[in-house]
C-alpha cells in the first residue's frame, strides 16, 4: 500500500481519474462515480457540532448576500447549498473562492471554510454557523464528511485489515494530540467530542440523505461492509 496525503477535493479527483484505489474523500464525489464502494466502518462524521466545517460572517445569516464557497471540499460545499436553501431559507450569490479569500470575509459576504483555517476563523468572526449542526436539526441525523471510497471492489480480507488499522489509530487518539500541540482549539475535544469514527447505522442513514438532496432520488449506496454493534477487537 502507498500512502498519499493530499487535500481532500485533491484526492477526490485522482479517484475519479483512477490515479488512486481508495481514499478518505468527501462524500460529494459519490454521485460523480461510475462506479463505487464505501468500504469499511469508519469515516470522518459528526453528530452535531464539527466545530471545522462552517459558514463564517461578519453579519447575521439574514443579511449575506455573497457566500464564498471553500475550494478543499466539495462535501462541506455541497451542505452549505442544501443548508442555505432548506434550513436557513436564504437567497445568496455563490461564489467558487481562491486559495486567499478568508481576507474577503466581510460585511455582507461571508463564507464557508473548513480544516484548521475553520479553527482559527472561530477566532475573527462574530458569527459562526457550523454546518454540521445545521444538518442535525434540519434532518436530525449525524453527517457524514468523508468515508473510504473506492472505485473498484477491494479484497475483504485487505478490508478487514484496513479497518483493524483504523480501530488502532483512534484507540492512540490521546497520543497523536500530545505529539501535536495546537494553541488555536482543544483537539482533545476536536478528536473526542466534535469528530466521530464509526460509519454506523445512523450515519448512513445520514449519507443517503444527504445524496438524495443532491442527486433528487433515494437510490440506496453500495456499502461494502455490514453494519455491526460489536468492536473489532
Amino acid at each position: 500500500m502507498e500512502l498519499i496525503i493530499d487535500y481532500p477535493a485533491s484526492i477526490a479527483e485522482m479517484l475519479l481519474k483512477d490515479e488512486i484505489d481508495m481514499g478518505l474523500v468527501p462524500v460529494a464525489i459519490i454521485p460523480r462515480m461510475k462506479e463505487y464502494y464505501i468500504n469499511g466502518e469508519y469515516c470522518i462524521a459528526s453528530d452535531g457540532n464539527v466545530a471545522s466545517v462552517c459558514l463564517f460572517s461578519e453579519v447575521p445569516i439574514s443579511e449575506v448576500k455573497t457566500v464564498l464557497l471553500d475550494y478543499q471540499s466539495r462535501t462541506s460545499v455541497q451542505l452549505a447549498r442544501v443548508l442555505l436553501k432548506e434550513y436557513w431559507k436564504v437567497e445568496v450569490e455563490l461564489v467558487d473562492a481562491g486559495k486567499d479569500y478568508r481576507g474577503q470575509i466581510k460585511g455582507t459576504t461571508a463564507g464557508v471554510v473548513i480544516g484548521d483555517r475553520a479553527l482559527e476563523q472561530r477566532l475573527i468572526s462574530p458569527y459562526v454557523y457550523d454546518l454540521a449542526e445545521g444538518w442535525k436539526a434540519l434532518t436530525g441525523l449525524p453527517f457524514v464528511f468523508a468515508a473510504w471510497i473506492s472505485n473498484k471492489p477491494l479484497d475483504p480480507d485487505f478490508i478487514q485489515a484496513f479497518d483493524a488499522a483504523n480501530h488502532l489509530g483512534i484507540q492512540h487518539i490521546e497520543e497523536v494530540i500530545e505529539e501535536n500541540p495546537y494553541s488555536i482549539f482543544s483537539l482533545h475535544d476536536y478528536y473526542t467530542i466534535h469528530l466521530d469514527y464509526r460509519l454506523d447505522a445512523e450515519k448512513r442513514k445520514g449519507l443517503e440523505r444527504f445524496i438524495q438532496y443532491l442527486t433528487g432520488s433515494a437510490s440506496p449506496l453500495r456499502f461494502s461492509s455490514p453494519v455491526r454493534n460489536t468492536s473489532l477487537l
